[in-house]
């Protein structure tokens, strides 16, 4: 099969690789029908995280599934299937508590498995799925084509904006800013939406984004960034500041903006992956304002956000602004490091 293999820093090639096989009893292979760039991914591409040796890449993907191990009981050879980012066996206390991201036997794709078996990355056009039957949700039947981009966006960026709302006690009737407009922040100001926020203030400063976010449930965009971003903020809300600040970045600059910008007593919801950021303790403590978040436990929002998708309440499919072929994945790549798309599709 073809897959996405990062050899260094700006080195994005498409390879002949192995077919994936069954290799434990729980596990699923998984014709990939669409996977995408995420954002995080964009990090050792830019060369932030390092590079040290080629490695399969990718961790969101959609598909149908090929074959089971003798030990899949819930998931079937046919079934449409969403994968989260990371596999999980959804039953030892972690995921039981909730936080399947932090799963006793779990890992993630592009890597070797605990038996030191390759997992697939899923920028390609097969994975195999440890776990499937924690991992894996599939939908009651094959779904629209229509229908895929925001079947893709559960694996990861809608999952983890909701999961930044949940964090960061989105309430209702209550003020949000949303710091950030990439796929995941745009779907934090949907998240917010959904849950109720009176007042959703989404901070960009790009026009095709301000589109999305007020399509997405913002009832304010402030464009301008780092101090005059919070003072804009600030003028919004009468100098309170928000109830609840999501901070979608995972940057130093971003997180400083994001704790500027929440009212004593408020909380910042936090699932930027973080370089370089580090909570402002003393500012934390002086104001009473808390930090919740981290790696979205995707599998945990799943039935919620699909029923969401399926009965036409949320389209979190609008990030993508691009669809490629799998062949041109490079171009994907480039198209989302120069900023000149939000998320793009790849289509095997």
């Amino acid at each position: 099969m073809e897959a996405t293999v990062l050899h260094a820093p700006g080195d994005i090639r498409l390879e002949q690789v192995p077919d994936p096989t069954i290799v434990r009893p729980t596990d699923a292979v998984v014709r990939v029908t669409a996977s995408c760039v995420c954002g995080s991914d964009l990090w050792p591409y830019r060369g932030v995280s390092p590079v040290k040796r080629p490695r399969r890449i990718g961790h969101e993907h959609v598909g149908v599934v090929e074959e089971v191990g003798s030990e899949v009981s819930t998931i079937r050879t046919g079934d449409f299937v969403i994968a989260p980012f990371l596999w999980s066996d959804n039953t030892c206390a972690h995921c039981r508590a909730g936080i399947q991201s932090a799963c006793a036997h779990g890992g993630g794709f592009g890597g070797p498995d605990r038996d030191g078996n390759l997992v697939d990355g899923c920028q390609g056009e097969f994975v195999r799925v440890p776990l499937a039957d924690g991992t894996l949700v599939a939908t009651p039947e094959q779904p629209d084509e229509d229908l895929l981009p925001s079947l893709l966006t559960l694996s990861d960026v809608m999952a983890t904006g909701w999961h930044a709302a949940v964090s960061a006690r989105v309430r209702e009737g209550g003020t949000v800013a949303v710091v950030g407009d990439g796929a995941v922040g745009l779907c934090g100001v949907l998240s917010a939406s959904q849950l109720g926020a009176g007042r959703v203030i989404a901070m960009s400063r790009h026009a095709d984004r301000q589109a999305i976010a007020t399509e997405f449930g913002a009832t304010d965009i402030v464009a301008e960034r780092g101090p005059d971003g919070v003072e804009r903020v600030m003028e919004l809300t009468d100098g309170v500041g928000a109830d609840a600040v999501l901070e979608c970045v995972g940057t130093k600059e971003s997180m400083e903006q994001a704790f500027a910008s929440t009212r004593p007593g408020g909380t910042v919801g936090f699932v930027g992956v973080p370089h370089g950021a580090e909570a402002p303790v003393r500012q934390m403590f002086g104001r009473n304002v808390g930090l919740a978040g981290g790696m979205a436990p995707v599998r945990a929002y799943l039935p919620d956000l699909l029923e969401r998708v399926l009965d036409g309440r949320i389209n979190p499919g609008r990030v993508f602004d691009r669809v490629l072929p799998l062949t041109q994945v490079a171009d994907a790549y480039r198209a989302m490091d120069e900023r000149t798309a939000i998320k793009v599709m790849l289509r095997p």
